[in-house]
């Protein structure tokens, strides 16, 4: 009766819907939801990557005494191992102000970040072990810095599923294909369906971000599902004979997962239903923001979706934030292109019902010297830096940690890398020294034989 009626879209639905009981009666559906090992904060992470390494001092951690001190000798010692020579003092070109009712202050690079203060819990003494991008990088997302290891989206994704089986679970929008590339979203030695499914890349503008090939030109949905049953079957009968074969089951998983996409991606990423207030909250009605802020306004609707874990990365080919040059203009660009969409994106996921248990991480792979690269540039500093947290069970309007008197290196309350992602998958409801998964003979974890939750930032 379906089939001759309306079409035959009756009889796609209902062919859908059993070709995905009948797969799930062969093979339990992996991306189910699943509850953490103790209620959870936060259901959700968005991340939003700046890449490069934004400086510290001249953004949430100001520095009075590098001021003051300015063209003089760092008087404590240097790290033993530098990314390349630096000179003397360079003092902040920014002015710090208080706000919000926290008071906590804020460069002038970031007016509208501003005004969110009092979501905020700021990190100040965030370190890592790798003063070079690539490692750092791979160090900030995996918890590694020399092996190929599970992103930190694969890991909720495999520790909590999905709350939206027709769209992945981990989504990262235009990620840069530098330092680490696919690895820093990819699933290494963990199940394929927590791979990492990116959209767009940093190279090319976040309007053109879409998925490939969403479309299928030459087969209908219904043609499509035929194929898709025979080639299950096929599987289905190698897996039979075979035994588990994880690859295999995540191809299956994936080609189901890709033809549920077809009808329910194009929606998500859609934003012409969006109205024109919202439109100018995430600043898509300046050039300037417009390419930033639609990525943040596609990671609302993901997460509003049932994504489990969105990464938005700000990078582009010329500046990214990596001024050893011409801080003022690099960081001033960067920050004018970053800071009312996010601004915008916070109080849009507070409008929605969504920051609660939504937990947004910002930040970069590391910081900057306090000493000057050249006439006005600062390096690569690892050893002490900033990143911020919003939402998702974090105490408001606070700054946990410090780095020195000059912001060189982590001081009080340090945290660690490792010590950040046991942190999320605690807000996550999830001990991380219990999210293993044995491979190569030995349990793996994302925090390895490290981590310890900063319970003192959870609300």
């Amino acid at each position: 009766m379906l089939s001759s009626t309306a079409a035959g879209f009756g009889q796609l639905a209902l062919a859908g819907m059993l070709a995905r009981d009948s797969v799930g009666a062969a093979a339990p559906q992996p991306l189910k939801a699943k509850t953490g090992h103790f209620p959870a904060r936060a259901k959700r992470v968005v991340f939003l990557f700046m890449k490069g390494g934004p400086s510290h001092v001249d953004t949430f951690d100001p520095k009075p005494l590098l001021e003051r001190d300015h063209g003089k000798a760092y008087p404590g010692p240097e790290p033993r191992i530098k990314f390349a020579e630096t000179g003397k003092l360079l003092k902040s070109p920014w002015s710090f102000k208080q706000y919000g009712q926290s008071g906590l202050p804020v460069s002038e690079l970031f007016p509208n970040v501003a005004q969110c203060v009092d979501e905020l819990c700021i990190l100040r003494s965030l370190h890592g072990t790798n003063p070079a991008h690539g490692g750092a990088l791979l160090k900030l997302h995996t918890g590694s810095d020399v092996q190929v290891r599970p992103s930190m989206g694969s890991w909720v994704t495999y520790g909590l599923g999905t709350e939206n089986d027709n769209l992945p679970a981990f989504i990262t929008i235009c990620p840069t294909l530098a330092h680490g590339g696919v690895n820093n979203w990819g699933s290494a030695f963990l199940p394929a369906w927590t791979q990492g499914t990116p959209i767009g890349n940093a190279s090319i503008p976040a309007e053109q971000a879409l998925v490939k090939h969403i479309r299928n030109p030459k087969f209908s949905m219904a043609t499509q599902r035929q194929q898709l049953d025979l080639l299950a079957e096929i599987n289905h009968e190698h897996l039979a004979q075979v035994g588990a074969n994880q690859a295999l089951e995540g191809r299956i998983a994936s080609f189901e997962l890709a033809y549920r996409m077809q009808s329910t991606m194009p929606e998500a990423q859609d934003i012409s239903g969006e109205t024109p207030v919202t439109r100018k909250l995430y600043g898509l009605d300046n050039p300037i923001t417009a390419n930033f802020g639609r990525q943040c306004l596609m990671a609302r609707r993901f997460l509003e979706r049932g994504v489990r874990f969105v990464q938005v990365t700000h990078s582009d080919s010329e500046v990214q934030w990596d001024q050893h040059g011409n801080l003022y203009k690099g960081h001033t660009k960067n920050a004018a292109e970053v800071d009312k969409p996010i601004a915008g994106f916070l109080k849009d996921l507070k409008a929605h019902g969504l920051l609660d248990d939504t937990l947004v991480l910002w930040g970069g792979e590391f910081g900057r010297t306090p000493t000057a690269q050249g006439k006005d540039g600062r390096d690569h500093n690892p050893h002490g830096f900033t990143m911020w947290m919003a939402g998702g069970g974090v105490k408001k309007g606070f700054a946990y940690g410090a780095t020195d008197d000059y912001g060189y290196y982590a001081r009080e309350n340090k945290l660690h890398i490792h010590d950040l992602h046991a942190t999320m998958l605690h807000l996550l409801g999830i001990d991380h020294e219990r999210l293993t998964y044995r491979y190569a003979g030995r349990d793996f974890r994302l925090t390895d034989i490290h981590g310890h939750v900063a319970t003192d930032i959870i609300a």
